[in-house]
C-alpha cells in the first residue's frame, strides 16, 4: 500500500492542477457582461476575454507538446504555469482593457500545458493508474465549468470584477506550487528541437481557421472571410510541408496520418461540433429573458449554478466510461457517451417549456461530454508511442478546439436563421430546429469510431 502512495500522490496533484488550469480558462464566459459594463467596452470586445484564452491555448498546445517530449517536461509546464501566474496580476492590476486581454491571451497557455500532464500521467505512473489519470484530465474541463461558472460569477456579483479575476490568480499560484512539489524530476537526455518554422506556421493556420469560425463579423464582408479562410488553408497546407521535410517536425504527420489517429481526430472534430452546439443552445435558453415568452430568465449565478449537474455527471462519466470501455472497448464507450449526448438534444427538443426536462437535459449532457473526453485519449493514443503522447494529444486538443468552435459558431448561426426579420429572439422552434441538427453529427462521429477501414 505504502509504495502506491506517491502514485496516488502524482495522480491527485496533475488532475488538481487540470482542473485549476480549466476554471481559470473558464473564467472569461461569466464575466463578459461584467467586463463590458465595469470596463465600458462593447460587449463584442468583451467576448475576447474568453476567445483570446481559447486561441492562445489551442495555438500553444503543440509547441508545448513538443518541448515537453524530451528531457525538459518538467521545466515547460512548470514554465506555462508560471506564465499564467503572470497573465493573472495583469487581470487583476487596475491597467487599461488592452492588458486585461494580453492577460487572459497568457493564462491560455495553461490549457496547452493539459497535454503535458496527460503524458506525465502515461509515462510515470502504473498502467491502470494511468489510464484513470488520463481520464480524469480529460473532463477536468467538463468538471471546471461547473466549478467556475457558479463561483466565479458569484465573486463579481459580491465583490467586482478584479475580486473574480484575482480568485484565478490565487488558483494560477496554488497550481504552480503543487506542480513544482509534485512533478518527477526529468530523466536526462538529448534536448527536443523546436521547429520554429512549423510552430508559426500552424499557430498562424490555426488562428485563422479558428477567426473565420468564431468571429461570424469577418463574413459581413464575405470577400474577407473568403480571403482569411483562403489564406489559412495556404498556410496550413505550407505547414503540411514544412513538417514532413524537417529532422524533428513539430507534430509527426505521418504518426498522426495513422487510421487510428486520423478516426480518433475526425470523431472528435464531429462530435465537438455537436456537443458544443448544444451546451451553447442550453445555456442560452435558461437565460432567455422573460419577454421572449419561452425560456427561464435565469440570472447569471442561478444559470451558473444549472451547471453543477452538468459538471458532477462529467466527472461521473470520467470514473464509469473508462471501466465501461474494458467491457464494450473504446469504440463502444464512445458510442455510449456519445447517445447520451443525442438524447440531451431530444430532451431539449420535447421539453423546452419544463425547467426540469431543460435542467435533465443538461445533466445527461454532461455525462455524454465526461465519456467521450475520458475515452478520447484512449482512442488516440491506441498505437502511438510513449514518447509522442504530449505531441500526439496536443494536436488532439487543437481539433477539439475547433470543432467546439464551429459548435458555438453553428449554434448563433441557426438561431439567427430562425429569428424572424426584425425580431431580436428567435422563436421557441429555432432551439428545436436546432438542437435536432447535433443528431446527425453524433451519429457520424459514433460511425467514424466504428469503421475499421
Amino acid at each position: 500500500m505504502d509504495s502506491d502512495r506517491p502514485a496516488a500522490r502524482l495522480s491527485s496533484a496533475l488532475v488538481a492542477v487540470a482542473l485549476v488550469v480549466a476554471v481559470i480558462g473558464s473564467l472569461g464566459a461569466p464575466l463578459i457582461t461584467s467586463v463590458a459594463t465595469t470596463l465600458h467596452v462593447p460587449l463584442a470586445a468583451a467576448q475576447w476575454t474568453l476567445t483570446v484564452t481559447l486561441f492562445a491555448g489551442a495555438i500553444a498546445a503543440p509547441v508545448l507538446g513538443r518541448l515537453g517530449s524530451g528531457p525538459r517536461r518538467r521545466i515547460t509546464v512548470l514554465g506555462s504555469l508560471a506564465v499564467v501566474v503572470l497573465g493573472g496580476v495583469l487581470t487583476v492590476l487596475p491597467l487599461p482593457f488592452a492588458f486585461l486581454i494580453a492577460g487572459r491571451a497568457l493564462q491560455g497557455l495553461g490549457l496547452g500545458a493539459v497535454a503535458l500532464l496527460m503524458s506525465v500521467a502515461r509515462t510515470e505512473l502504473p498502467e491502470a493508474r494511468a489510464s484513470g489519470t488520463i481520464a480524469a484530465l480529460s473532463v477536468a474541463s467538463t468538471v471546471g465549468i461547473g466549478v467556475g461558472y457558479p463561483l466565479v460569477g458569484l465573486i463579481d456579483q459580491l465583490a467586482g470584477l478584479r475580486a473574480a479575476y484575482a480568485f484565478g490568480l490565487v488558483l494560477s499560484a496554488v497550481a504552480l506550487l503543487i506542480a513544482w512539489r509534485t512533478l518527477p524530476r526529468d530523466a536526462p537526455g538529448p534536448n527536443p528541437r523546436l521547429d520554429v518554422p512549423g510552430a508559426v506556421l500552424l499557430g498562424v493556420g490555426t488562428l485563422g481557421v479558428l477567426l473565420v469560425i468564431a468571429e461570424p463579423a469577418l463574413w459581413a464582408s464575405p470577400l474577407l472571410g473568403g480571403a482569411v479562410l483562403g489564406l489559412s488553408a495556404l498556410v496550413l497546407a505550407a505547414w503540411t510541408v514544412v513538417e514532413l521535410r524537417v529532422p524533428a517536425p513539430l507534430a509527426d504527420l505521418r504518426l498522426l496520418g495513422r487510421p487510428t489517429v486520423l478516426r480518433a481526430n475526425g470523431a472528435m472534430l464531429v462530435s465537438g461540433v455537436g456537443m458544443y452546439l448544444l451546451f451553447s443552445l442550453l445555456t442560452r435558453y435558461l437565460q432567455t429573458p422573460p419577454g421572449a415568452g419561452y425560456g427561464f430568465a435565469l440570472p447569471g449565478v442561478a444559470a451558473g449554478a444549472a451547471l453543477i449537474p452538468f459538471s458532477a455527471l462529467g466527472f461521473v462519466a470520467g470514473r464509469v466510461v473508462p471501466r465501461l470501455a474494458r467491457t464494450v472497448t473504446d469504440r463502444g464507450a464512445f458510442a455510449v457517451s456519445a447517445s447520451a449526448v443525442a438524447i440531451a438534444a431530444v430532451l431539449l427538443a420535447v421539453g423546452t417549456g419544463s425547467l426540469a426536462v431543460v435542467l435533465l437535459a443538461m445533466t445527461v449532457l454532461g455525462f455524454g461530454v465526461g465519456g467521450v473526453s475520458a475515452v478520447m485519449p484512449r482512442l488516440v493514443l491506441e498505437d502511438v508511442p510513449a514518447q509522442e503522447t504530449a505531441s500526439v494529444l496536443s494536436i488532439n486538443q487543437i481539433v477539439r478546439s475547433v470543432g467546439f468552435s464551429i459548435g458555438s459558431a453553428l449554434a448563433g448561426l441557426l438561431l439567427a436563421a430562425a429569428t424572424p426579420a426584425g425580431a431580436l429572439l428567435p422563436p421557441a422552434g429555432g432551439y428545436v430546429a436546432a438542437a435536432l441538427w447535433a443528431l446527425p453529427l453524433l451519429a457520424v462521429s459514433a460511425l467514424i469510431v466504428a469503421l475499421r477501414r
